[in-house]
């Protein structure tokens, strides 16, 4: 069959497209009966566990407690029946390894009883611990490869949960991922360290302005997943989306975002199908989606969720991750989650909405209605400052990844460079706590519209910064730089590790000039206020980060601009950020390595992938092409030449160019990537971002040039047109 043929077909499937699958019937069930149906969450453990057993658990999961032993095995025995009754038959300890996917082991809850039959056995040893083989999962040489042994460990404070199957149901223990000497192998157990961190230096500042209730200090997060869908026809029809979930070839269509009519508009009949049963399988799961909605590029859409706490949010990111690929096949599309689908529109973005908060005041992040004068809030936000400031390089290296580095900077992203937007109010109360001279700000007021029949809107405080990494929204700030296919866990241990750090400096501040007294604190806590907005507050900037001028003044100011993820990794294991990891028990330097090692091979791993299948493809599938179409018009030309009229071969001879340098790049892109013998992972990476990639990027632009000019029905590949507007 011939690549169009195939390329035809695929429109045809899509075209023809009927749903394979009935209907759901919201009417029979609601969203409030199925939310949390499948979590085994307070309400069942109060009901299922003897009631010093869970006053005992709840202590742990809301105090902070030590968790005692001695609960498991009431706990596992009170899980097993209750996942029996959903019809579960095996259960596994999930956990995330440093892969940023979700692993699992499955073990049978029934054993021989020896007369032959089956009983249900699942212990508290077995809640507790499980024992998968770690060998084969990356570690960046904390352990030798044929060392094998790995634990994985419950996390009380996130609930269990059943995932249901055509076939049956599993039982699913959220888990930490440890080596056998007690090194994190994965995203959970530094994020569950960073969490204690916070919340120990949280109570320490509450306590310095009389807030401390005894409650824990947390962070909450609320993800915001962008993600493209595709009809699957189009999606196998596409090798480097299979392979590695991006186009590596694509010219650009005549028509993408330009006329911003996809965002916010009416969603597709067949993809509002599909999210309303992503929604019905996370009300199960008791993921709190809240928003839908198509996004800027064609073919792009958002799920967004209500906040929670950062540990819980962590884990239902990666189910809402599983559940969008998951069911996108059964509405026959595909769910891309990389960060740069297709050149030319649009990335997806994973925008991380971070606030610090306590069960009786809320977020620490609310101004209030006179913000001027709350003290405490002021000092909260100035630790974020500093923290953003002083460790600017890691929050870059945290969302750096092959696929985050081709959005960043592109204007649909934030840039590389890590800046504080606050808003016009907030900027200027700083800007008077940085002179000395702290007098209040504008009130709020009303937006009027003009129309009698519309009511008046009340007015924020300022605008909102689309182009800002680290934008304060209201009463949270909003990290924009993660990528769509990252896991939050990585950017939330930065932000609380430095958080602690920075709300200690300034406990420790205030404390030195007041002694313990309360009073003078005020006079204090402005003091050490002005000083960070004067050693730190260069990296505020309320303007277009999209702007070239914007580039030249971040160099000015000395803020870093990492536009790779080789630039930006090594700020990893930089001193300084060793220290405050090792300080707050998050991180040894040891784990810190081993991440760096991991995360540079995984980034060296992802270009020779691409880069070996844009050999593949351009020799395989477009370059042949190509060949036939210049036979085509050789043919042609023969013949018209053969009847006495001299042909114009123009077109003919363009055909011949590009063929040729589309061989020459394919030869030069060969010689490049069989380079080896390189003296380390640093020295790999720094040649894949400066030789390998722009011998792809050569590649590609014959080749797309091609498909500008190569006969429609010769051209093998779906095209951007096809794929993006094709529902």
């Amino acid at each position: 069959m011939s690549g169009y043929q195939t390329r035809q077909n695929a429109i045809n499937a899509v075209t023809n497209y009927k749903p394979s699958i009935e209907p759901l019937n919201f009417a029979e069930t609601s969203p409030a009966e199925i939310f949390g149906s499948n979590v085994f969450n307070d309400k069942v453990m109060k009901a299922m566990l003897p009631r010093d057993v869970y006053k005992s658990l709840m202590k742990t999961k809301l105090a902070g407690e030590k968790m005692d032993p001695s609960i498991a095995g009431p706990v596992a025995a009170a899980m097993r029946e209750w996942a029996m009754a959903k019809g579960a038959t095996h259960y596994t300890h999930v956990f995330y390894p440093l892969t940023g996917l979700t692993a699992e082991k499955h073990d049978g809850f029934l054993n021989p009883d020896g007369e032959g039959g089956a009983i249900a056995e699942f212990d508290g040893k077995l809640l507790i611990q499980g024992e998968p083989d770690a060998s084969s999962f990356p570690s960046g040489g904390l352990r030798a490869t044929f060392e094998a042994r790995g634990y994985t460990a419950w996390d009380v404070t996130n609930p269990a949960y059943i995932l249901e199957n055509p076939n049956g149901t599993f039982l699913c223990i959220p888990t930490a991922f440890v080596s056998w000497k007690g090194h994190a192998l994965d995203k959970k157990t530094p994020l569950l360290r960073a969490n204690q961190a916070l919340n120990k230096a949280g109570r320490r500042f509450l306590k310095l302005f009389g807030s401390d209730d005894g409650s824990m200090v947390v962070s909450n997060a609320g993800p915001e997943q962008e993600y493209f869908l595709l009809d699957r026809n189009f999606f196998f029809a596409r090798p480097d989306l299979m392979v590695c979930g991006r186009t590596l070839f694509g010219a650009k269509p005549s028509k993408g975002q330009e006329l911003d009519d996809h965002y916010f508009g009416a969603i597709p009949r067949r993809v509002l199908s599909f999210m309303m049963e992503v929604e019905r399988e996370l009300y199960k799961l008791g993921v709190p989606v809240k928003t839908r909605h198509n996004e800027v590029a064609p073919g792009q859409f958002e799920i967004a969720p209500v906040y929670e706490q950062s540990n819980l949010a962590t884990d239902h990111n990666q189910m809402v991750m599983t559940i969008l690929k998951s069911v996108a096949k059964k509405h026959g599309m595909a769910c891309l989650l990389h960060e740069k689908p297709f050149a030319g529109i649009n990335g997806s973005g994973k925008h991380l909405n971070y606030s610090i908060s306590t069960p009786s005041q809320g977020s620490l992040y609310s101004p209030g209605n006179t913000p001027h004068k709350n003290m405490q809030f002021l000092a909260v936000t100035a630790a974020t400052i500093r923290a953003v400031e002083k460790h600017a390089k890691l929050l870059r290296s945290v969302v750096a990844t092959a696929g985050n580095d081709h959005r960043l900077g592109a204007n649909e992203a934030p840039p590389a460079i890590i800046s504080i937007f606050l808003g016009e109010e907030l900027a200027e109360i700083f800007n008077q706590i940085e002179l000395g001279d702290l007098k209040g700000c504008k009130s709020k007021g009303c937006l009027e519209m003009g129309v009698d029949s519309l009511p008046p809107l009340p007015l924020d405080s300022g605008d909102r910064n689309r182009t800002s990494p680290f934008a304060f929204t209201g009463n949270r700030f909003e990290f924009r730089a993660v990528g769509s296919n990252q896991s939050i866990a990585g950017a939330q241990v930065a932000l609380n590790t430095i958080m602690a750090e920075s709300l200690d400096f300034i406990t420790d501040e205030i404390l030195k000039l007041t002694g313990g007294k309360k009073a003078g604190l005020k006079e204090a806590c402005q003091k050490v206020l002005q000083e960070i907005m004067k050693k730190h507050g260069h990296v505020i900037f309320n303007g277009d980060g999209y702007a070239d001028a914007w580039q030249k003044e971040a160099a000015k100011r000395g803020l870093p601009n990492l536009k790779t993820t080789p630039e930006a990794l090594p700020a990893m294991i930089e001193p300084e950020v060793v220290a405050v990891f090792e300080k707050y028990g998050v991180l040894s330097k040891d784990e810190l390595h081993s991440r760096y090692e991991i995360y540079h091979e995984q980034y060296c791993q992802h270009i020779t992938t691409e880069s070996l299948l844009v050999v593949k493809v351009a020799k395989t599938i477009i370059l042949p092409a190509a060949i036939r179409y210049q036979g085509e018009l050789a043919s042609v030309a023969a013949s018209i030449k053969a009847a006495g009229i001299e042909p114009r071969t123009t077109l003919l001879q363009e055909v011949t160019d590009k063929l040729r340098d589309l061989q020459e790049n394919i030869g030069t892109l060969e010689k490049i990537i069989a380079k080896e013998g390189f003296k380390s992972i640093e020295e790999e990476a720094k040649y894949k971002v400066s030789k390998v990639l722009p011998a792809m990027l050569a590649v590609r632009e014959v080749a797309d040039a091609l498909e500008g000019i190569v006969a429609d029905d010769l051209w093998p590949l779906p095209s951007y047109q096809e794929m993006l507007f094709i529902k």
